[in-house]
């Protein structure tokens, strides 16, 4: 694998290519689901750039001093930017903060490089802040900006940057990757593989992080009981989630990854499901109900997720969603 990457081949050749040619650009977008691998791909940029050993030209070694900083984001040269936590705000003065430190000449790296993780964050002061560095880059620097969609950014940051666009890789993809690369058990990586929806970095992350697995078993363990609790219940375990807007986000997107699964089968779909442990449940619950109620579930969800992004009332929001949810 080229750059030690799952997948993405045609974007480590499109960088590859820019860097042997000279014809670097002074910013980067690396758009795509969470999970998709941008971080990792933003991060092997800037090893190419800063590797002092490269096996090949923009090739980096990945096992030199600079390449082992850079992968741990602790390099001299590399500023990471970001919302203190996910779903979080990135503010106007870590931008200005930014802009001292790039006016400032390489410490030992080739090329200083600003990585500006999930920039839908920032807040619109510190995005307009950003557009001067854009527009009138010093010299020897790199910014590369992540984001889910160009769509989230103002257009004049947009514009301003070379765009790629990263996608989910197919199933059998990482499956195979996991299996063979990270020697994962075989029902264990097609397990990952489908659960992650073909996201290499989000399948990692529920194998390295046990932690994170159990939390998605207790998610979708209660999810299964409210489907048959009372309203008393319901609105106990509403109040229960509504306290934390990030941690109410990751559960709608757990079960939204659910009621897709539901879908397919009460649809009629061939495509494989995601949540493979819970097969027999979706079985069960696409048996109970018809395709307009599963249809108005997932479209539920969906609505109040995207409420998150705007002032709503959390509480409000999580006591709807459980009143919307189908009682088998």
């Amino acid at each position: 694998m080229s750059w030690n990457m799952l997948g993405h081949d045609w974007a480590v050749q499109f960088l590859k290519k820019q860097i042997t040619q000279d014809n670097l650009r002074h910013a980067y977008l690396l758009t795509g689901p969470h999970g998709t691998g941008r971080r990792t791909l933003a991060l092997r940029l800037t090893q190419a750039l800063n590797c002092p050993q490269p096996a090949s030209p923009a090739e980096p070694c990945l096992v030199c001093r600079s390449c082992r900083q850079i992968e741990r984001m602790e390099y001299p040269d590399l500023s990471v930017v970001q919302a203190e936590q996910r779903g979080g705000t990135l503010k106007v003065d870590q931008i200005r903060e930014l802009h001292h430190t790039l006016a400032l000449a390489p410490y030992e790296a080739r090329y200083r490089v600003a990585l500006l993780l999930r920039f839908e964050e920032a807040n619109a002061s510190a995005a307009n802040a950003l557009l001067k560095t854009l527009e009138e880059p010093p010299p020897k620097v790199v910014l590369i900006l992540t984001a889910e969609s160009g769509e989230r950014l103002l257009p004049t940051i947009v514009s301003r940057c070379e765009v790629l666009r990263l996608r989910p890789l197919p199933l059998q993809v990482v499956e195979e990757g996991l299996r063979v690369t990270w020697e994962l058990p075989a029902d264990r990586a097609r397990l990952l593989a489908h659960i992650s929806g073909g996201r290499p970095g989000y399948a990692l992350r529920l194998e390295r992080e046990s932690e994170a697995m159990a939390q998605r078993q207790n998610c979708l363990d209660e999810h299964f009981r409210l489907l048959s609790s009372s309203l008393v219940e319901r609105f106990a375990y509403a109040e229960s989630i509504s306290q934390d807007k990030e941690s109410l986000r990751n559960i709608l997107l757990m079960w939204l990854s659910y009621w897709r699964d539901v879908l397919l089968r009460v649809s009629g779909a061939a495509a494989p499901v995601a949540n493979l442990d819970r097969e027999q449940e979706i079985e069960t619950i696409a048996a109970r109900l018809d395709l307009k109620e599963v249809h108005n579930t997932v479209a539920s969800i969906e609505r109040i997720y995207d409420l998150l992004d705007s002032n709503v009332n959390t509480r409000l929001a999580a006591d709807v969603l459980l009143l919307d949810l189908p009682r088998l």
